[in-house]
């Protein structure tokens, strides 16, 4: 059963940084995507970012492009989410998810495994 903790979550200033971790257990990664999701508050949750696990191939939403960024450690098995030049409108609740892959194409969608969440607000 694939497990996923996320962490990192936290009140940060505009213009300031935090970095979300994603741990992730119960499976073998090699072919998986893992992604964050985020959902602001009275909002509908939206992709943030994504990697795939073997080919560190990434992608991202505009919203955060040059901002965001992703990566993954292997050998803790965790998915990072650098996030930089923070903004109000980043305040969410951030998912990590995991999900198969069979192609080099970075998945907005479609994944079947999601952690609890972590807080991220943005303010002065």
């Amino acid at each position: 059963q694939v497990q996923l903790v996320e962490s990192g979550g936290g009140l940060v200033q505009p213009g300031g940084s935090l970095r979300l971790s994603c741990a992730a257990s119960g499976g073998a990664f090699s072919n998986y995507a893992v992604g964050w999701f985020r959902r602001p508050p009275a909002a509908e949750r939206e992709f943030v970012a994504a990697i795939i696990w073997n080919l560190r191939s990434t992608d991202y939403a505009d919203s955060v492009k040059g901002r965001f960024t992703i990566s993954r450690d292997n050998a803790e098995s965790t998915v990072y989410l650098q996030m930089n030049s923070l903004k109000p409108e980043d305040t969410a609740v951030y998912y990590c998810a995991v999900r198969r892959v069979t192609t080099d194409r970075v998945p907005w969608s479609g994944y079947a495994y999601w952690g609890q969440g972590t807080h991220v607000t943005v303010s002065s």
